[in-house]
């Protein structure tokens, strides 16, 4: 070999080293940058040359080393358990969310604003029973019932408005994925460009790639692949989202609620989500924070009739609640909408209570008593009108009720009298009995018998058992997420440690390289001199 071909040998020492330093110097500065995932330089022989074909060597005469690849270090399985378990954690955090804001509504666990309307209405009921002639007391009745009224009215909106919240929530987080397949695509399409010579990786635009990876799989359970030229193709819910060439947008379609489902355009505006499946992690159906949301939300805004899996009437009179199963598969999936028809049932069962036992109709269906409650567009007439479940306007529901303005007047129009001119004990005592029978179940999945009071005290027990169980799984999967990541980091983390030590060893390769080429160049020039004289 030649010493001018020994001064090659060592420049490629010379370039590899200095390439090695400015990876390691690149690792070193982005210690603390987000999704960056330390570079690793590959080194190998450049070709050989071959100067004879002896039978016990190859004779052979390297030509020094050369960079062959600066390679990212991620673990391809710890990646794709991270994004899942991390779509499950956004899950049951954004349920746990959900079910603490139900507890505020109800106060703090303890349903101290509606639970004390409750109980000063029950007190007014036990102190007209008492005395049911006394002015006092039916005044004490009325107003009670009006607090009452106007604490229900506050809470049941508040759930609504959290669903409208809710709703707002989800249209701008369909918006976010699909500006993240945008930017996924075009990061496709530069990772394509650079690196389809062969000759260069890119590594930082495949780490900006990486994060919003992890970014999509907490908001929507992915699934992805990369295939021979970098390029990285998404799914979501088994939809194809981002493909080789461009994005196939998840779009929203705005119900006549206002509420918004998430659909497919391009799939015949195909809804994204079955919300009426079972939640489960053996399925895989409890992941992503779109779906965390949508599920909260529900698809409407619930009341008492939500409850009927058949007809209530049991002659045929509201065919449309014939409908086993829809509790189960729709209402009690969905937290706000589960409590709003529990909570709706309740009001709705006091108000229709009340006023059966203050305005009873006679054998002709007519009454001449006045009503404590009366619908929105109702007036103050005292004839009542039956509830008809075909009829919204008609039904004793939350944001549908007011107090008779009558008897806001002249509470005095409660008569407690009979047509004898004696107090009405009888009547007095069945609203006693309304109040303290047993006889409502929570919902259709439940057997135990309520009385008003208890009802009402077992949805908030109901809430803080769900929040106490949603927010354990909330806390295991952040633990779970944690650890999956400091596998990862341990993988794809950049060590100060290691990478000084690594700069230490390519220093000293470069110096060695160095010192060769200065050994060669002193050898050329003794040579030269000598075959100079």
């Amino acid at each position: 070999m030649s010493l001018m071909s020994n001064l090659y040998i060592g420049n490629s020492g010379l370039m590899s080293s200095q390439n090695s330093l400015n990876t390691t110097a690149h690792n070193l500065s982005n210690i603390d940058t987000k999704g960056f995932t330390r570079q690793q330089i590959i080194m190998g022989d450049r070709r050989y040359n071959s100067i004879g074909n002896a039978a016990v060597s190859p004779m052979q005469l390297g030509l020094g080393t050369d960079v062959q690849k600066v390679r990212q270090v991620r673990d391809f399985f710890l990646d794709q358990r991270y994004r899942q378990e991390v779509g499950r954690q956004a899950f049951y955090e954004e349920t746990a969310k959900t079910v603490t804001q139900l507890e505020d509504f109800f106060g703090e666990l303890e349903g101290v604003s509606f639970q004390e309307s409750l109980e000063n209405l029950w007190v007014a009921v036990q102190e007209v029973q008492k005395d049911p002639t006394n002015s006092v007391n039916l005044g004490l009745f009325v107003n009670q019932s009006y607090k009452f009224l106007e604490r229900a009215d506050a809470v049941y909106n508040g759930l609504v408005g959290y669903q409208n919240t809710l709703n707002k929530q989800a249209k701008d987080l369909i918006d976010k994925i699909n500006d993240y397949g945008e930017m996924i695509s075009s990061l496709n399409g530069q990772i394509r460009m650079i690196e389809k010579g062969g000759q260069e990786e890119a590594n930082d635009l495949r780490d900006k790639r990486n994060f919003l990876l992890d970014q999509l799989g907490s908001m929507v359970k992915i699934k992805y692949a990369e295939d021979i030229d970098g390029v990285v193709t998404v799914s979501i819910e088994g939809v194809q989202f981002v493909t080789s060439d461009r994005v196939q947008k998840m779009g929203y379609r705005e119900e006549e609620n206002g509420f918004y489902t998430a659909i497919w355009p391009e799939y015949d505006d195909m809804e994204v989500y079955n919300l009426s499946r079972e939640v489960s992690s053996d399925l895989n159906t409890d992941i992503g924070q779109l779906k965390g949301i949508l599920l909260a939300r529900g698809d409407h805004s619930a009341n008492f009739t939500d409850l009927y899996e058949s007809d209530p009437s049991g002659n045929g009179s509201y065919p449309q609640f014939n409908r086993p199963g829809y509790y189960t598969n729709t209402i009690s999936q969905s937290l706000i909408m589960n409590v709003q028809a529990e909570f709706d049932n309740l009001i709705h069962e006091i108000v229709t209570q009340i006023n059966m036992v203050l305005n009873p109709p006679d054998a002709n269906g007519n009454s001449t008593n006045y009503d404590m409650f009366l619908r929105l567009s109702e007036n103050r007439d005292h004839n009542v009108v039956g509830e008809d479940l075909n009829v919204p306007e008609t039904m004793y529901t939350c944001g549908n009720l007011k107090i008779n303005p009558d008897l806001l007047q002249d509470e005095t129009l409660l008569s407690f009298y009979t047509k004898d001119g004696k107090a009405d004990q009888a009547k007095a005592d069945a609203l006693v009995q309304a109040f303290s029978k047993k006889y409502l179940t929570l919902n259709p999945n439940a057997t135990d018998k309520n009385n008003f009071t208890t009802y009402y005290e077992n949805i908030v027990k109901q809430y803080a058992s769900l929040g106490s169980v949603f927010r354990n799984v909330a806390e295991t999967q952040t633990s779970t997420v944690e650890s999956i990541e400091n596998s990862r980091q341990m993988v794809m983390g950049v060590s100060s440690s290691e990478e000084l030590t690594n700069m230490i060893k390519f220093q000293n390769a470069y110096n060695a390289s160095s010192r060769y080429i200065n050994v060669v160049s002193e050898m050329l020039e003794h040579l030269i001199m000598r075959l100079g004289g």
